[in-house]
């Protein structure tokens, strides 16, 4: 007899071969157990609630002015900038960005994680 063959392992002695004994000589509790289980995800199906799309993005504001006819430089000096320096000021903002273009300004204040939105868009304005 060859090392190999004393190493070799007997796959009706696994523990799986075992759980597959046990699951074909009671038929009754495989079935019971399959009807729990089966049971429970129903009442977990229509217990638990559904959001279809989730939200993942940042808690954020956007803020947009327009001042008609005006170049992006104009806008960006008397309007953009003086109003993402006062949106720093509010509390947990993580980020303030700003951009300028012909005629419109946007204004992107990113809040932190677990914020009223709320609160902070009345407060914006």
């Amino acid at each position: 007899m060859s090392t190999n063959q004393k190493h070799m392992h007997d796959p009706s002695k696994s523990f799986a071969a075992k759980i597959i004994d046990w699951s074909v000589a009671n038929k009754f509790f495989v079935m019971l157990g399959a009807l729990v289980l089966l049971a429970a995800g129903m009442v977990s199906v229509t217990k638990i609630p559904l959001d279809a799309i989730p939200d993942l993005s940042d808690t954020q504001v956007i803020i947009r002015t327009d001042w008609p006819g005006q170049a992006p430089q104009v806008i960006e000096d008397q309007v953009t900038y003086p109003l993402s320096t006062q949106m720093l000021s509010l509390p947990k903002t993580k980020v303030v960005r700003g951009f300028s273009m012909f005629g419109t300004s946007f204004v992107y204040i990113i809040f932190e994680d677990n914020v009223d939105i709320f609160l902070f868009h009345f407060r914006s304005l």
